[in-house]
């Protein structure tokens, strides 16, 4: 700890003795180590889409969903109109993350990257506890500079704050003052939430009017054609010529992005969800590196627009579409 003292504030330029006396402060989170540990049982843990989905895509994010887009409209549409990230896709990802402020998490950031960074549980995993210290670093640097206080912010076991649950090097590098009070607080201010998720999303590569699913009707045995990597590894031409099929009233500006084929499979029920995703897809995975999260995510959206009744254009490729 001494020696990433000495480096933080060589780095960050910031001076030694405050960053040792706010490191000083942290206090073990055996909560945060027990939720971080890897599991007792053996075996690779199977992937069960479904359920997946029903946590998330649940008549409680709905229905708060739309009471939420409805009370926070203009901002929810001001984000949209700046970064061409829909309104959906940004209450759905507010939805998924905290339930729309209901749950932000209460343990002491502080205390949870100090004790991540330095006691991490999982000894085969050192970039995991690499990046907890980097974490720790930018809320060193983020106290510094008066954005937030270290020693009271709270956030979850993992140390992300606020409604839309950003880590501190998110928060420092893509969080935007949503109503232009000359500071952002995503813990309380909706607006600056609101206004920062569809920043991150911009940041990461949203293409505007794109949908976050092609619109097309994938051949037989398209599992095959599945990647899973973080970046689309096909494109329209090569997806056609394998046999898929666009649907009618999808718009052309898909076909020019770079796709991929995703299986959102259930290994427990032995199911298989295939469908064509966009560069906007990925987009959502720079969120959370998981398929389940941004298709979870694109399906939220999609249920909360349509009983908004707006014109959704990530309708295509989920249930229900």
């Amino acid at each position: 700890m001494q020696a990433f003292a000495h480096q933080t504030a060589q780095a960050h330029d910031l001076p030694l003795d405050r960053v040792e006396a706010l490191l000083t402060e942290a206090r073990y989170d055996a909560t945060a180590v027990r939720l971080m540990a890897p599991p007792t049982r053996t075996g690779r843990i199977r992937r069960a889409w479904t359920s997946y989905r029903q946590r998330h895509v649940d008549a409680v994010r709905i229905r708060e969903g739309v009471s939420f887009w409805q009370e926070h409209r203009a901002a929810i549409d001001r984000a949209s109109a700046r970064t061409g990230v829909p309104p959906s896709i940004i209450v759905a990802i507010i939805g998924i993350e905290t339930v729309y402020g209901r749950y932000t998490g209460d343990h002491r950031v502080l205390d949870t990257l100090t004790t991540l960074g330095f006691r991490y549980p999982d000894p085969n995993r050192p970039e995991r506890q690499a990046m907890f210290r980097e974490q720790l670093a930018d809320l060193i640097v983020l106290d510094h500079r008066g954005e937030l206080d270290a020693r009271v912010v709270e956030g979850s076991f993992a140390g992300a704050m606020g409604l839309p649950q950003f880590m501190p090097g998110s928060l420092m590098r893509y969080a935007v003052d949503g109503d232009g009070d000359g500071r952002v607080d995503l813990a309380s201010n909706t607006d600056d939430a609101i206004a920062s998720v569809a920043a991150f999303l911009q940041a990461h590569g949203w293409v505007r009017d794109v949908p976050v699913f092609a619109p097309v009707i994938l051949p037989a045995g398209a599992a095959q054609l599945a990647q899973d990597g973080l970046k689309p590894e096909s494109d329209w031409a090569t997806l056609k010529a394998a046999g898929a099929q666009a649907l009618p009233g999808g718009g052309p500006a898909w076909q020019a992005q770079a796709l991929g084929v995703i299986d959102l499979r259930d290994e427990i029920r032995g199911t298989h969800d295939v469908r064509c995703a966009t560069p906007n897809f990925f987009a959502i995975t720079h969120y959370n590196r998981s398929y389940f999260y941004a298709a979870s995510v694109a399906d939220l959206a999609h249920e909360i627009a349509d009983r908004i009744g707006y014109g959704d254009p990530n309708r295509f490729g989920g249930p229900g579409a």
